[in-house]
């Protein structure tokens, strides 16, 4: 039995329209679901298991702003398991659940002074200077997937019609679990990084693998390495995503209904 099967036989047949991943303090969302049905991951094949605190590792499956969605309630990251294909089955899944896009969202820290904590930036592109790829390891030429609009433009163009105030920018992936050093947030905006994070650019990878359209959101929780004056923590970033996390909600919310 697939993923998929396993989701369809606790969640129902209907199609999925909309498939969000949900990043560090952003889990809230899941409570806006309606008819939702919630099932572990540890329960589904080839789902990972997520040991950071803010992810709870469950799927969500029902309905948002009139849409059938499926939210993955947490994610598992590169530094967890050396394995950048750990989000691999969750993308399969979706993507064979017939979703047309996933939303994908993150806690981010800004390379711009001018971002700070609490902002929002709609991801227009990204980079990957880390050497790694979900697709290693993929066999036939399906694998040489094209990365020259991956994050698409019309979902794009969707959020920022729904928030005036979201920023727009690249977001630089860095594996962690350390944070960036104050020279390597430098190096990122000097090569064209609104945003450094640990996560999003594999799933984004798979994600059009698939077959998927994706959007991507960067909550801000902090100025990055060298910018600021507050010491970096992963308890400082739960805690300064928890506080945008009503202004994503919405926002997500809003988008999902475009889905219905």
């Amino acid at each position: 039995m697939t993923a998929a099967d396993a989701i369809r036989a606790r969640a129902g047949h209907e199609p999925v329209a909309l498939a969000i991943v949900l990043g560090s303090g952003l889990g809230g969302l899941a409570a806006r679901v309606e008819d939702a049905v919630r099932i572990p991951y540890a329960d589904l094949p080839d789902f990972p298991v997520s040991g950071v605190s803010g992810h709870a590792g469950a799927l969500v499956v029902g309905w948002l702003g009139g849409a059938r969605v499926a939210l993955l309630a947490g994610r598992a990251h590169y530094y967890e398991h050396g394995d950048a294909r750990a989000m691999r089955g969750p993308m399969e899944a979706v993507a064979r659940l017939e979703a047309e896009a996933v939303l994908l969202s993150n806690a981010a820290g800004s390379t711009r002074v001018a971002m700070g904590p609490g902002a929002l930036m709609v991801i227009a592109d990204h980079l990957n200077f880390s050497g790694l790829n979900p697709l290693i390891g993929e066999g036939g030429d399906r694998r040489f997937v094209d990365m020259s609009a991956a994050y698409d433009a019309d979902l794009r163009a969707r959020l920022k019609a729904l928030d005036e105030d979201l920023f727009e920018g690249v977001y630089c992936w860095f594996s962690g679990p350390s944070f960036e050093t104050p020279a390597e947030v430098r190096a990122a905006a000097l090569l064209g990084a609104d945003a450094v994070g640990m996560s999003t650019v594999p799933e984004t990878i798979l994600a059009r693998y698939f077959g998927l359209k994706v959007a991507g959101v960067s909550v801000i929780t902090n100025l990055g390495s060298g910018l600021g004056a507050t010491p970096l923590s992963h308890a400082q970033t739960r805690a300064e995503a928890d506080r945008a996390a009503g202004r994503f909600e919405a926002l997500a919310e809003r988008f999902a209904e475009g889905f219905a």
